[in-house]
């Protein structure tokens, strides 16, 4: 990956629909030559898909929770199990495993302070093998995440 890679995964980050032709012109190359160079950083898993990014506002979802859980056990089939709740329910946003005193953190879009309370007592009490969970609300995002800057 060369320094025009990573302009156009930059570009393609900012403006996802942006066409061929208008990659080409911002990295000074051909069509064809851009078309390549984007069909090799796809097959490389540099770019894993595309998408659109909803604002989630203007959706009606006003709230939102961090939830950190610690489970009972640490044991492979608590950990699976746990994950495959967390894969199969809509009202989960994020999940990721941690370090530290707790071992993941949830992220949770909600319509309000009553919509989470129905998440928290239908999705997050359902899920297996925990112990103990602390939710936290987010009053202000100060800074959003938007891509990955590609040096």
């Amino acid at each position: 990956m060369d320094s025009i890679d990573a302009r156009l995964l930059n570009i393609l980050q900012e403006s996802g629909r942006a066409t061929a032709a208008e990659l080409a012109e911002e990295v000074n190359l051909s069509v064809s030559a851009v078309h390549r160079r984007i069909k090799i950083l796809e097959d490389s898993g540099k770019i894993e898909r595309y998408a659109a990014i909803l604002n989630p506002k203007a959706l009606g979802y006003t709230h939102d929770f961090f939830v950190e859980i610690a489970l009972q056990s640490q044991s492979e089939e608590t950990l699976e199990a746990f994950e495959e709740a967390v894969r199969n329910s809509s009202d989960i946003t994020e999940c990721h495993l941690l370090t530290g005193a707790f071992d993941y953190l949830l992220r949770i879009a909600t319509k309000g302070p009553e919509d989470y309370e129905r998440v928290h007592r239908h999705a997050l009490s359902a899920l297996p093998g925990v112990m103990r969970m602390q939710s936290s609300l987010v009053l202000r995002t100060v800074r959003r995440w938007e891509g990955f800057r590609v040096a």
